[in-house]
C-alpha cells in the first residue's frame, strides 16, 4: 500500500519541523483554536485535530464548541457549513480555500433552482434533499424550496422524511447515492427518473418527470465511481474468505456486491467489528483506508478495494494548517464568509436536517 506524503513546506523544513511548530503554536492559543478533520484527511493533518468524524458527525458537534475560531481540515463546503452553524463571534478558517469537490461542482446553483422551478411549475409538490457535498449557494436554493440536507450516513431517514412531505423527491447531486437509499427504502425502479439539466435546466423530460417520485440529479463522486465488479471480484480471488465493504457513494452494482455498506463513520465501526484474522477489503477514499489498515494491523488485515485519493482534501496540508494558525495568532486571519442573502435559506436547509436526525 502506497503511503500518501504532505506536500513539504516552502522553507524546506521537514514534516516533523512542520508537526513541532505546529504543536508549539496550538499550546500558544489555547482553547482560543479548535481544530476539525474529516476522516479523508492525511494522517499528518489529522494527528493535530480536536474533532474528527464524517461530515454528520462534525456537523453535529458545531453547536457545542466554544473556541473562537474554529479550523477546519476539510474541502470548501464542509467549512461553509461550519461557518453557518457557528456561534456569534466565532470565525472559522479552511487551511485552503481552494480545496473544493467536483461532485458539488456537479450541480451550480442557479441551474438547481432553474430545474426545482421547472417540476414545480407543473403543480406538483417537489421537495429537494442536497447531499451535504453542496455549495452554501445550492443548500440556500433548496432551503428556499422547503428542502433539507443529509448526508450518506442518513440519507435513508432524510429521504424517508422528504417523501412524507412532497408528491415528488429531487435528490442531489449524487445518483449512486440517490439509487442506493432508494433501494433501501423500496422505491421500485419504473418510480425513479434520473435528470437531464441540460440547457439551463430546461431539457427535463416533464413527461418521465411527471411519473416518478425520486427525480435524481446526474452527479456523482469521482473517487468512489472508480470502483467495479471486476476489482471486487479479483479481490475475493486473490482473498479467499475476504470481507468487502463500501461507501454508498459507489454504483448500485457495487454495493449490491458487498459484503457491508455505508457512511465513513460506518466504515470505521465495521472495521472495529471483525473478528481476528478477518481480510477487510475496503472501497473508499485511500487515506481512511491506510488509517484503519495502521490502527488494526496484527489484528486483521486491511486492504484498498483500489488507490482512489482525493486531490481536493489532499490540498489541505500540514504546512498549510500551520500557515492558518499562524495567521489566527497574529490576527491577519481571513475566515470563511457568509454571504447574508444566504443565510438564512442556508441555514434552514441544515437545521432541518439536524432536527429530523437529533
Amino acid at each position: 500500500m502506497t503511503l500518501h506524503r504532505p506536500t513539504p513546506a516552502s522553507s524546506g523544513e521537514t514534516p516533523q519541523d512542520v508537526a513541532r511548530r505546529i504543536d508549539a503554536l496550538r499550546g500558544q492559543l489555547g482553547d482560543d483554536v479548535l481544530v476539525m478533520g474529516h476522516h479523508y484527511q492525511h494522517d499528518s493533518v489529522i494527528r493535530h485535530t480536536d474533532l474528527r468524524g464524517d461530515s454528520l458527525e462534525l456537523a453535529r458537534k458545531v453547536d457545542a464548541i466554544s473556541a473562537k475560531h474554529i479550523v477546519f481540515c476539510g474541502v470548501y463546503f464542509m467549512a461553509e457549513s461550519a461557518a453557518l452553524l457557528a456561534r456569534d463571534g466565532q470565525s472559522v478558517h479552511i487551511p485552503e480555500s481552494d480545496a473544493n469537490c467536483v461532485m458539488s461542482q456537479m450541480a451550480p446553483a442557479q441551474r438547481v433552482d432553474a430545474v426545482l422551478r421547472n417540476l414545480s411549475g407543473t403543480g406538483r409538490n417537489v421537495i429537494p434533499l442536497a447531499y451535504v457535498n453542496t455549495s452554501l449557494a445550492v443548500k440556500a436554493v433548496v432551503g428556499r424550496h422547503g428542502g433539507a440536507v443529509c448526508t450518506s450516513a442518513n440519507a435513508k431517514t432524510m429521504l424517508t422524511w422528504a417523501r412524507e412531505r412532497a408528491d415528488a423527491v429531487v435528490f442531489l447531486p449524487d445518483k449512486n447515492l440517490a439509487r442506493n437509499t432508494a433501494d433501501l427504502l423500496g422505491i421500485a425502479e419504473d418510480r425513479r427518473h434520473i435528470l437531464d439539466i441540460r440547457d439551463g435546466g430546461a431539457a427535463v423530460d416533464m413527461d418521465a418527470a411527471s411519473g416518478a417520485e425520486l427525480l435524481m440529479w446526474p452527479g456523482c463522486c469521482a473517487i468512489h465511481a472508480r470502483f467495479n465488479l471486476r476489482q471486487m471480484e479479483r479481490m475475493r480471488d486473490e482473498h479467499p474468505g475476504c470481507r468487502i465493504a463500501v461507501h454508498p457513494e459507489c454504483s448500485p452494482e457495487v454495493v449490491r456486491a458487498a459484503d457491508a455498506a455505508g457512511s465513513t463513520s460506518f466504515l470505521i465501526r465495521y472495521a472495529e467489528e471483525q473478528k481476528p484474522g478477518t481480510t477487510l477489503v475496503i472501497g473508499t477514499e485511500i487515506n481512511l483506508v491506510e488509517r484503519l489498515a495502521a490502527q488494526h494491523a496484527g489484528r486483521i488485515t486491511v486492504l484498498p478495494l483500489l488507490e482512489s485519493g482525493c486531490s481536493h482534501m489532499a490540498r489541505v496540508t500540514a504546512p498549510k494548517l500551520l500557515a492558518t494558525l499562524e495567521s489566527i495568532a497574529s490576527g491577519t486571519a481571513s475566515p470563511v464568509a457568509i454571504p447574508l442573502d444566504l443565510q438564512d435559506d442556508a441555514h434552514a436547509a441544515l437545521q432541518r436536517m439536524l432536527e429530523a436526525c437529533a
